[in-house]
């Protein structure tokens, strides 16, 4: 299955606080589900500056220390892809707005992640999902 790898917290957000769109320098044209990665890095300050920014949009997010990482969290379905044109607080000005929709939690994968979009073996999938 297709994955995408996210620095905490933001791939938090994603399945569990309702950010419905995910900022990126490029398009994507695949719709669909699509795995939600928990990159394994993220540094102090990309943390307070997310947490900052979510809470200006009125999301506690859990401490750093708690957020999952280096593991697939959970599967949200990719619906649109705009450049800067999408009417939601988590779009950020000049990047492709990939519109996020029906984020579900998955048991925890532990799994490398990539650049880009990857692939995760369905087999490793099949049980993660039927939580």
């Amino acid at each position: 299955m297709k994955a995408l790898s996210v620095r905490q917290p933001w791939a938090w957000a994603i399945i569990y606080a309702l950010k419905n769109i995910e900022n990126r320098g490029w398009p994507i044209n695949y719709r669909g589900d699509i795995l939600i990665h928990a990159a394994k890095t993220c540094t102090k300050k990309e943390y307070f500056e997310a947490k900052e920014f979510c809470q200006s949009m009125g999301v506690v997010i859990p401490e750093l220390i708690s957020l999952r990482r280096g593991q697939v969290i959970g599967i949200v379905t990719i619906v649109d892809c705009q450049f800067s044109q999408v009417a939601s607080g988590w779009g950020m000005p000049e990047q492709y707005h990939w519109k996020l929709e029906n984020p579900r939690e998955i048991t925890p994968i532990p799994y490398i992640g990539q650049l880009g979009i990857f692939e995760v073996p369905d087999e490793l999938v099949r049980s993660a999902i039927a939580l």
